[in-house]
């Protein structure tokens, strides 16, 4: 087998990763589950820890990193700590907006507006129309339909919660307030809808394998090919937002929501036979 160069960045390592993953040993292949999973925490774990997370010897999680082309787990470690430290704060953010003159509220607004419309372009361009018919009908026979979505995620998990209270259909909203969980409350026969974007949020995968492993259907709302989502469920809706001054909106994302709650409620209607 001939050598392959080491991914230049963390995105083209987790297409390779999706790509790859099918063809790979057992043990390779919890490699592959546990880092698409658990991206934060390379950048900053030992060899032994990761290997521990993923279930696996040290030796094999080796084997996994020069499998994608890396020398060992160091290269692989640098990867995601430049990448890292590349990702600006909000301080960071604000710094550069007012360099590049966009200061003024009009300027900003034109943006992000702008912003807004590629991404909703984007939308109706790359959503399968399958997936959303068939997500659209797990959720409406669903006895609860529970809700995940933290950090940037949890204004949509938020909606969502509301917007199905409005429609009837019965819904859980897990908000990690207090860090009391919820989980006991899945059932065989519900279903979860689960929204996390790069970097991914940890609880919220997790959850989500909580509630496949329940009996639960799960829907994912994600932004990558590389989402850890993709290994707990095949109803993933993919949305990728455009951004400005590196700050994303969720103006497709929401759009995706509101349409698939109109959908549902609507299913949930016809099939209780209420008119």
């Amino acid at each position: 087998m001939a050598a392959i160069s080491a991914p230049a960045s963390v995105e083209e390592f987790m297409d390779r990763m999706v790509e790859q993953s099918d063809e790979l040993p057992k043990r390779l292949r919890q490699c592959v589950d546990y880092v698409a999973a658990n991206q934060d925490r390379i950048a900053f774990s030992t060899v032994a820890e990761m290997a521990e997370g993923a279930g696996v010897p040290p030796s094999a999680f080796m084997r996994f990193c020069q499998v994608f082309g890396f020398s060992g787990f160091s290269q692989m470690q640098r990867l995601f700590r430049e990448s890292y430290a590349q990702r600006p704060d909000y301080a960071t953010r604000l710094k550069k907006l007012r360099e590049s003159g966009a200061g003024s509220p009009s300027a900003l607004l034109a943006e992000f507006v702008e912003a807004g419309c590629l991404s909703l372009e984007n939308l109706a361009k790359t959503i399968d129309p399958r997936t959303l018919d068939a997500a659209t009908k797990t959720l409406a026979e669903a006895n609860m339909v529970h809700i995940v979505g933290l950090r940037r995620a949890f204004s949509v998990a938020s909606y969502f919660a509301y917007a199905f209270e409005k429609m009837n259909v019965p819904a859980l909203l897990h908000d990690n307030v207090g860090r009391l969980g919820r989980h006991h409350a899945i059932r065989p026969g519900d279903a979860m809808i689960a929204i996390t974007f790069a970097p991914y949020t940890a609880e919220t995968v997790e959850l989500a394998d909580v509630a496949r492993r329940a009996g639960a259907e799960v829907v994912a709302i994600t932004d990558s090919v590389a989402s850890p989502l993709r290994q707990i469920t095949p109803l993933v809706l993919t949305v990728s937002e455009a951004d400005f001054g590196d700050f994303r909106s969720l103006s497709a994302t929401l759009s995706l929501a509101v349409a698939l709650v109109v959908a549902v409620g609507s299913a949930a209607r016809n099939q209780n036979g209420i008119s």
